[in-house]
């Protein structure tokens, strides 16, 4: 049964008509000093890329930016942009995110500064948490489509 709603899933999700159709590759993160986290930057199925939650961490000093949620937000939308050029595709590319807040109070000042990052309008889910890692205001994951 699990194999069958996987078949179904990829189907869905990729367009291809069997699991022997489609490569599932678990990309090595670009950034040096996360070479030893236990998740991959980003997934790759088929055409479709699976990028795994970013936060506002500036990744040369490995610590969260200061100045609040406008900063964190602009950084983690940095860092999401750099995956994707990593794999030759931008922003345009993405056409689904997943936003956490650490304070729903944030949404407005958030939304200021995602809008001029997605000029396509991804579909999106938004919704606050108590206790993101390292105490960060925001984290994003994304799925981003590169034609083929």
């Amino acid at each position: 049964m699990k194999k069958i709603l996987l078949t179904i899933l990829i189907v869905v999700l990729t367009g291809c008509n069997t699991n022997s159709d489609v490569a599932i590759v678990f990309h090595e993160t670009h950034e040096p000093k996360k070479a030893n986290a236990p998740f991959s930057d980003i997934v790759q199925v088929g055409n479709l890329f699976f990028l795994s939650g970013q936060i506002g961490m500036d990744h040369t000093t490995r610590t969260l930016v200061s100045g609040g949620i406008e900063k964190e937000t602009k950084q983690t939308l940095e860092n999401i942009k750099a995956v994707l050029e990593h794999h030759k595709m931008d922003m345009n590319n993405v056409v689904k995110c997943t936003v956490v807040l650490a304070d729903i109070n944030d949404f407005a000042a958030f939304n200021n500064i995602y809008k001029t990052y997605f000029p396509n309008k991804p579909a999106r889910t938004t919704f606050a948490a108590k206790g993101l890692a390292v105490g960060a205001k925001i984290e994003i994951e994304c799925i981003a489509a590169k034609p083929k």
